[in-house]
């Protein structure tokens, strides 16, 4: 490596390095040296997970195979993840995959860009509600969930269950509903459905209308709504809030993410809620060596939602300005748009749609989201030559 080489490295291959990837297949400088650091041979896309759930795409339809992307934009990969960041020493340590040998202990970087996507803090989720790292199905990672999701499709074909949701937000609503959808088809009959709002609304980052459309798949899908809090997990059953105790075979947990507790220390400015706080660059408010998007971030200037649909928004303008930042040329801003499109799925078949304050339903709306979800796979899977 001779001396005009700078390196950038990649944390994460969530949606927006996805894109990055992609950009730099098209245009790859020369004297840029590329790592992507992530444990997973492929990403899996969040938007596709309820689909899975209900039947009706299979765990590959949901993969985004990564070694074609990293062959294409000249990449080297190594598997594991980030387990610590030195921000003033541009470095980062690693923690390598158990099944694989020699991966190194650190890296440097001169650029450094994350998309580690939506985690939960297993620490500080089993100091909230003790139990449920080791007795619920957790969402995230989703890898880990799509991994086990069969597993709790086959218990169902031999006995009746009972599944509490515990969160009630787009992922969990989406998910029970397809939930309700697969074990009802292929399982045993008798399966009863739950869904924990920890004391807020349903859908509560909807319009009331919005709401009001989901609170009625609810009903029709036969799921007990309780604006409970889960304090605690155990095999059997869930300890409430109210001090009541509701009988559960599965929980499933999907509470709002956490931020990486990694970032903690790092030197990075971090929001209250410890995310990386970028400017309209996407450029760490701190360091301006590191970017950052997706979940993993928050920005200074203009809050948002986390979802995938920014995340996703994000992939084009993070690839051009790690281009121009590495080329010495100015950045651009990104301009997140103050709507997005909203489709939130009810199971196979149906779907609803919203933006801003325009909400409608029906099998149109799920067909519209099929066909986004596959143009974005079929957008970011290369076939190796």
């Amino acid at each position: 490596m001779h001396q005009g080489i700078k390196k950038l490295l990649l944390l994460g291959a969530g949606h927006a390095h996805v894109h990055v990837l992609a950009r730099l297949a098209e245009q790859h400088p020369a004297d840029l040296d590329v790592t992507v650091l992530t444990p997973y041979e492929f990403q899996t896309y969040s938007g596709m997970t309820p689909g899975l759930v209900a039947g009706h795409y299979s765990e590959t339809d949901c993969q985004i195979p990564l070694a074609p992307l990293l062959k294409a934009a000249g990449a080297r990969w190594i598997a594991g993840r980030c387990v610590g960041l030195d921000a003033a020493a541009r470095q980062v340590r690693v923690a390598g995959h158990p099944n694989r040998t020699g991966t190194p202990e650190t890296l440097g970087y001169d650029l450094l860009s994350i998309d580690t996507g939506a985690v939960i803090d297993r620490d500080r989720l089993e100091s909230d509600m003790p139990g449920a790292a080791e007795h619920a199905l957790v969402v995230r990672p989703i890898e880990a969930f799509a991994r086990l999701w069969p597993e709790v499709v086959g218990l169902a074909e031999r006995q009746p269950l009972s599944v509490a949701m515990i969160g009630a937000g787009a992922a969990g609503i989406e998910l029970l509903l397809a939930m309700c959808q697969r074990l009802r088809r292929e399982g045993r009959p008798g399966h009863r459905f739950s869904l924990l709002t920890g004391g807020h609304e349903v859908g509560a980052n909807y319009p009331p209308g919005v709401q009001r459309r989901i609170q009625r798949q609810l009903r029709k899908h036969g799921v007990t709504v309780l604006p409970e809090t889960c304090i605690g997990v155990e095999p059997g059953r869930l300890h409430l809030g109210s001090g009541a105790t509701l009988a559960c075979d599965v929980p499933v947990l999907a509470i709002g993410t956490h931020a990486p507790p990694w970032l903690q220390g790092s030197g990075l400015d971090l929001s209250d809620t410890g995310h990386v706080r970028v400017n309209p660059f996407q450029q760490s408010t701190s360091h301006p060596e590191v970017f950052a998007a997706g979940d993993v971030s928050t920005r200074a200037d203009r809050p948002h939602a986390r979802s995938g649909v920014y995340a996703v928004r994000a992939g084009p303008p993070l690839a051009n300005n790690l281009l121009a930042a590495h080329q010495g040329q100015a950045l651009k801003p990104h301009h997140p748009p103050d709507h997005t499109l909203n489709l939130l799925s009810c199971g196979t078949g149906h779907a609803i749609a919203s933006w801003g304050p325009l909400h409608a339903e029906g099998t149109w709306a799920w067909r519209w989201k099929d066909r986004i979800d596959r143009a974005f796979m079929a957008r970011y899977t290369l076939t190796t030559p």
